[in-house]
C-alpha cells in the first residue's frame, strides 16, 4: 500500500515543472486564481490546500480558509498563497502576454484592467490584485529587433506614446508614415 502511494507520488513529481511562479496575496488567492483562469483559455484550477488548526492559530487566518491554490494557464503552473498583507506586488516582476493580433491585445487589455485594474505605459498594466502584466503584440518584438535602426527607433518612439499597444500605429511608424 505504501509503495503504491509512493509510486503515485513519484509519478506526480516527475510531471512537476522545475520552476513555478508563487504569487503572494493577502487573502485573495482563490479569487485571483479564478480571475486568471476565467481570462485565459486552456487554464484550470488545481489543488487547494486549506489552513489547518495549527497553521490558522499561528497566522490568525480562519481554519479551512485557502492557504494555497494551484492553477494552470497554457500549461504553465502557478501557486497562489494567502500569506497576509506583509508583501505587495510591484513592477519588478511581471507576466508577458504575447498576442498575435490587435483583437488579442484588446481582449487581454480589457480583461486584465477590469474591476479597477490600472493602465500604464508601453503595454504595461496592473490587474485588480496589483500584479503587473505586459500585453505585447509579437509583431512589436520583431519590429524592435529590425536591423534597420531607423525603423526600430520610429517604432520605439511610437510605443513610448502608448498605453495599450496599437499595432496599426506601430506598423505606420515602422513604414515611416
Amino acid at each position: 500500500m505504501f509503495s503504491q502511494r509512493l509510486s503515485q507520488r513519484t509519478k506526480k513529481q516527475d510531471k512537476m515543472q522545475k520552476i513555478t511562479p508563487f504569487l503572494w496575496f493577502d487573502h485573495e488567492a482563490e479569487d485571483a486564481a479564478k480571475f486568471y483562469t476565467s481570462i485565459f483559455k486552456n487554464s484550470k484550477i488545481g489543488r487547494i490546500f486549506r489552513y489547518t488548526e495549527q497553521a490558522a492559530e499561528k497566522t490568525g487566518r480562519p481554519v479551512g480558509s485557502v492557504l494555497t491554490i494551484e492553477f494552470e494557464i497554457y500549461g504553465q503552473q502557478f501557486v497562489a498563497l494567502n500569506g497576509g498583507p506583509l508583501f505587495k506586488f510591484n513592477e519588478s516582476i511581471s507576466f508577458v502576454v504575447n498576442c498575435d493580433s490587435q483583437e488579442e491585445v484588446d481582449y487581454f487589455w480589457q480583461k486584465l484592467t477590469a474591476d479597477s485594474g490600472e493602465e500604464s505605459a508601453c503595454g504595461w498594466l496592473k490587474d485588480k490584485f496589483g500584479l503587473s502584466w505586459q500585453v505585447v503584440p509579437t509583431v512589436l518584438i520583431d519590429m524592435l529587433h529590425d536591423e534597420d535602426s531607423e525603423k526600430s527607433a520610429r517604432v520605439t518612439n511610437a510605443m513610448l506614446q502608448m498605453k495599450k499597444i496599437d499595432i496599426k500605429a506601430l506598423k505606420d511608424a515602422y513604414a515611416g508614415k
